[in-house]
């Protein structure tokens, strides 16, 4: 069993930065944020492996946002630039116990374990 333990989220007006940490019980191979806004299903952010294979973002945050990890502390990193009131949403932490790679890595149901989540409001 892996716990996830997400923090960072808030209130912040469009064109804002947050950062989001992700802080695992140990480590697994694949580490990503999904997000979901009421009423939709929840959609692919970004994806980490920890043997330090290529990152894959969603299209509608390239550029933007950053993941990063820091292996001594089992934590991985959503740095958020530029915000957009459609970024708003709850980011959610997700583990997978099986290593993915680009868009193999979008699918919910590769990943293992799920965070709690973090609220994330970006006003116009």
């Amino acid at each position: 069993q892996v716990q996830l333990v997400e923090s960072g989220g808030g209130l912040v007006q469009a064109g804002g930065s947050l950062r989001l940490s992700c802080t695992a019980s140990r480590r697994t191979p694949t580490t990503a944020w999904f997000r979901q806004a009421p009423g939709k299903e929840r959609e692919f952010v970004a994806v980490i492996p920890w043997s330090g294979g290529t990152t894959y973002y969603a299209d509608s945050v390239k550029g933007r946002f950053t993941i990063s990890g820091d292996n001594a502390k089992n934590t991985v990193y959503l740095q958020m630039n530029s915000l957009k009131p459609e970024d708003t949403a709850g980011y959610y932490c997700a583990a997978g116990a099986n290593y993915c790679s680009g868009y193999g890595c979008t699918v919910p149901k590769m990943y293992d374990y799920w965070g709690q989540g973090t609220q994330v409001t970006v006003s116009s």
